[in-house]
C-alpha cells in the first residue's frame, strides 16, 4: 500500500493535480502491482517564501506566484 507524498508551491489547480494523481497512480501500479485503490497521494503544498534552494527564498529566485498559476 503505497504512500506517496509530493510537495510543490502552492498554485496549482485541481484539474492538474488530478492528472498528476492519476498519472503517479498508473506508474505505481504498473511497476508494482495491486490496486489502484491501495495508492495513497498527499500534496503538501508551500508557499514560495517557506521554501529555500540553494540558500535563497523560492520567492526571490522566481517572483511570487500569481493566485490562478495553473503550474
Amino acid at each position: 500500500m503505497p504512500f506517496i507524498s509530493i510537495k510543490f508551491h502552492r498554485g496549482r489547480t485541481a484539474d492538474k493535480k488530478r492528472e498528476i494523481a492519476a498519472s503517479v497512480t498508473d506508474a505505481i501500479v504498473e511497476t508494482l502491482g495491486g490496486e489502484r485503490d491501495w495508492v495513497t497521494i498527499v500534496f503538501d503544498e508551500y508557499e514560495q517564501e517557506n521554501w529555500a534552494i540553494g540558500g535563497a527564498l523560492q520567492l526571490d529566485r522566481h517572483g511570487p506566484v500569481p493566485p490562478d498559476d495553473p503550474v
